[in-house]
């Protein structure tokens, strides 16, 4: 066997890889990556190495095309956030939930309908995420995960808004069960880091108190479905 088949390395769980197994592949650095899909990849062996680094997963690497960046995060986020969903359905049940609220002040309007309409929470959570989805996979919107037109980049505030919901939601009606998926993947303190440090919703909406210092947070009402 050649020197250059030994140091080849397949970065791939096989069918058969027994979970204690996934991912246990050497790092390789951005700079190796060879691929269309290099900046997800980064993503998500940083995410792997150690999920609560929020810094060093949302620090770009240099001359990183930034609407790339925050595409490739977002779309990280909303697979991400199937999990809580997974979770929500065993008690965010349509009779007890008939609405998708944070507070008693908010109450939000699906918009995967024609006309905007109220929505059971886990209807609105899983109407987002499938919204979300189709629209970061459109060939009309994002045809190239290596860039991405400035009209389209511009569309991923809207989508940051809707899916934050899901947290809200979870946070305020859900508690023991944000709790234990936030400790497991500090998902929502990364999604909130990431937000604010690339002013994708403004701070006042960030309802959830989940930073350091955020407890004192003003509520206040969004206007957009």
């Amino acid at each position: 066997m050649s020197g250059a088949a030994e140091a080849k390395v397949d970065r791939r769980n096989r069918p058969g890889t027994k979970a204690s197994e996934y991912f246990k592949w050497p790092e390789e650095s951005f700079e190796e990556m060879d691929s269309t899909l290099a900046v997800q990849q980064h993503i998500q062996q940083l995410i792997r190495k150690d999920y609560t680094a929020i810094d060093e997963i949302l620090k770009a690497p240099e001359s990183q095309d930034e609407g790339v960046w925050k595409y490739e995060h977002l779309r990280q986020f909303c697979m991400e956030l199937n999990g809580i969903a997974v979770k929500l359905q065993a008690e965010c049940l349509p009779e007890s939930c008939t609405q998708m609220t944070a507070t008693d002040q908010w109450i939000f309007l699906c918009a995967a309908h024609k006309t905007p309409k109220e929505c059971p929470a886990i209807d609105y959570t899983r109407h987002t995420l499938d919204g979300a989805a189709c629209l970061l996979n459109s060939n009309k919107y994002f045809p190239s995960r290596v860039s991405i037109k400035e009209s389209s980049v511009a569309k991923l505030g809207s989508v940051c808004r809707r899916v934050y919901r899901i947290f809200s939601h979870a946070y305020f009606h859900h508690r023991n069960l944000f709790d234990e998926f936030e400790n497991e993947t500090f998902l929502c303190r990364r999604f909130t880091e990431f937000v604010m440090r690339y002013n994708l919703m403004s701070k006042e909406i960030l309802i959830v108190p989940i930073l350091e210092g955020s407890a004192g947070l003003n509520y206040a009402v969004e206007s957009e479905a």
